[in-house]
């Protein structure tokens, strides 16, 4: 599936569905909302938190497909096309940090 397909087959979902949109300010509210529980599991699975018998069900895919939902649907909501919008941030960093990683002695 493509970054468009993913874009269409939400806005389907959600016009057969879901009703409507949520506000775009509850989608933004509700993208933090997942994108803490990716952070929770990172903590848990590659971090120095330990697990609590709540998270014996984590799935770090499905957590990562909750925030991609939420943001195509923030993406369909505002008009943009996150196939374009992803085509230039790539094009931007690759002219911005051509040499700048590479140069870097940290990595």
């Amino acid at each position: 599936m493509t970054i468009e397909e993913a874009q269409l087959n939400v806005d389907e979902w959600i016009k057969t569905y879901g009703v409507r949109y949520f506000s775009e300010l509850t989608n933004t509210a509700i993208l933090m909302e997942e994108v803490g529980e990716l952070a929770r599991i990172m903590a848990r699975v590659y971090g120095d938190q330990s697990f609590k018998k709540s998270d014996r069900d984590i799935n770090l895919a499905d957590e990562m497909a909750d925030i991609l939902w939420v943001l195509c649907c923030l993406a369909n909501q505002t008009g943009v096309n996150l196939t374009e919008a992803f085509q230039n941030n790539i094009q931007k960093k690759t002219l911005r940090d051509a040499e700048r990683h590479k140069q870097n002695q940290k990595l």
